[in-house]
This record gives C-alpha cells, sequence and structure tokens, in this order.
C-alpha cells in the first residue's frame, strides 16, 4: 500500500511505526523472559476527557532486563502528532549498553526516528567500551549525515543533546516508502547487533553491580524528568497524570524487582 500512496496521512504512518516497535519487541520477547509490570496497569489505555489524545504505556522487568518501556501517545487523526518508544535498560549483571527507539510523526507530515545505544561508562575515558560498541556504528552514522532523503533533528535540550550518543541515529525525513524501509532497517540492525552484545557480554564482578544499578536508575530517571515533552503533556493530561507516566518511564512506581 505504501509502495502505491508514498504520502499516506499521518494516521497509517503511525500505524506503520507502531508496528515496527511490535517487530522488535517480538524480537526481544524471543530472547529474554519478561514480566508484566502491575504498577502501570492503568496506563494501558488513557486519554483526555475529551478523547482527542490517547496513550498506551506498558512496562516489563525479567532476569535480565531491568525495566523494558513500551508506549505510545498522540492522535494521528486530528494533529499528525504521534510519538512511540521501545526502551530496554538492562540489569548491572553484564555492561552492554541500553537500547533505545522512538518513532513518531509530525504535525508537517514528516517522520521522526531516534534510535541509539544508551552508554553505561564514561565514553571520553572508557576507550575500550567506546571501540566496541559505538566504532561499530559509525560508518552507520557517517552514511546518515550525507543521505538526502533525511535530515539531522537536534534537540533543543541541553541534556537530552548530553543523553544522545556520539552515534544517536535521529532523523526526520519525508513519510515515503523508502524512509520507511531504511528506518525498519536500521531498527532491527541496531537491535540485533545488541543481541549479539547481549550473548557475547562478560559478566560485570559482583563488588561492581550495584553502583552500576545506581548509575542506570539515576540515568533512567534524570532523562525522563529532563524529557522536554513532559511540558507538553502537562498541558494536555495535566500534571498528576503526566507525572505518573514519568515515574513509569523510570520505574518509580514499580512493583516487580
Amino acid at each position: 500500500m505504501l509502495e502505491q500512496q508514498p504520502n499516506v496521512n499521518s494516521t497509517t504512518l503511525s500505524e506503520q511505526l507502531w508496528g515496527l516497535t511490535n517487530e522488535l519487541r517480538q524480537k526481544i520477547d524471543a530472547r529474554f523472559e519478561l514480566h508484566p509490570d502491575p504498577s502501570v496497569e492503568n496506563l494501558q489505555q488513557y486519554s483526555t476527557l475529551d478523547g482527542n489524545m490517547k496513550g498506551s504505556l506498558t512496562a516489563f522487568s525479567g532476569k535480565d532486563i531491568d525495566w523494558l518501556v513500551h508506549s505510545r501517545l498522540g492522535n494521528s487523526e486530528k494533529s499528525n502528532f504521534s510519538t512511540m518508544r521501545l526502551t530496554t535498560w538492562l540489569k548491572s549483571h553484564i555492561q552492554v549498553p541500553h537500547l533505545a527507539f522512538e518513532f513518531g510523526t509530525l504535525p508537517n507530515g514528516n517522520i521522526l526516528f531516534y534510535v541509539d545505544y544508551i552508554a553505561r561508562t564514561e565514553l571520553l575515558t572508557d576507550l575500550a567500551y567506546l571501540d566496541r560498541y559505538y566504532e561499530p556504528v559509525n560508518p552507520t552514522f557517517l552514511k546518515l549525515q550525507e543521505d538526502s532523503r533525511l535530515k539531522v533533528f537536534t534537540s533543543k535540550s541541553t541534556y537530552i543533546r548530553l543523553f544522545q550518543s556520539p552515534v544517536s541515529l535521529c532523523y526526520t525525513g519525508a513519510p515515503t516508502f523508502e524512509t520507511l524501509e531504511l528506518t525498519r532497517a536500521l531498527a532491527h540492525e541496531t537491535l540485533d547487533r545488541w543481541l549479539t552484545w547481549v550473548d557475547a557480554a562478560e559478566p560485570v564482578p559482583e563488588d561492581a553491580r550495584e553502583a552500576l544499578a545506581a548509575r542506570d536508575l539515576a540515568l533512567r530517571r534524570i532523562s525522563a524528568e529532563r524529557d522536554p515533552g513532559n511540558k507538553f503533556a502537562a498541558q494536555i493530561f495535566g500534571s498528576e497524570l503526566t507525572d505518573k507516566l514519568v515515574r513509569s518511564l523510570w520505574g518509580g512506581d514499580r512493583i516487580s524487582h
């Protein structure tokens, strides 16, 4: 359908991107044992009072994964806006980077994608970690910089730019079949590479795991609380629901451990 109609409406685009997050989830589910966390049960479907903006958020944890969030928000029918994320935070038994995907449709009709590995150490000084996990992505990063179909998306937030890795893939592009297929290919390539890293990872020494877990949690909380989109969400959903959504992103109300 997309081949025949390259400039599809945002509702179709949004569903295509949501379908991509579900493809990625299936691969993760096939590799890891995950259990839903009851703390977000009432967020599986939520909306504004007038129903103009809707969302869903589910969160999971397991033996290897500390916190996985799969969420979507928007109203592509009325505003062309939608955003969705699939973020996987590992436990501290290994030090493989965490995995971040975010996709969306913008009011101008374009799509946005953010694909990244979240570092778990100081890349400026831990050169072995940099070479192992980020150098392999550098050719893709440089290639996309030259891709005329894409435009680099630069966050206005100083913190968000700091949070992103040196090889963060964050772009907007026209809603064409080519751009969607490129997004899909990049996402699956990123996930498949990450799964090989998880399989090959050496265990973190027992005496270093507590500090790593504390760093992970602090990063997860700060990045959720510093998200520039929180202000937009509060205007639409009110501060109470927005605060709950933000806590759910980092596991502030979590029941499972």
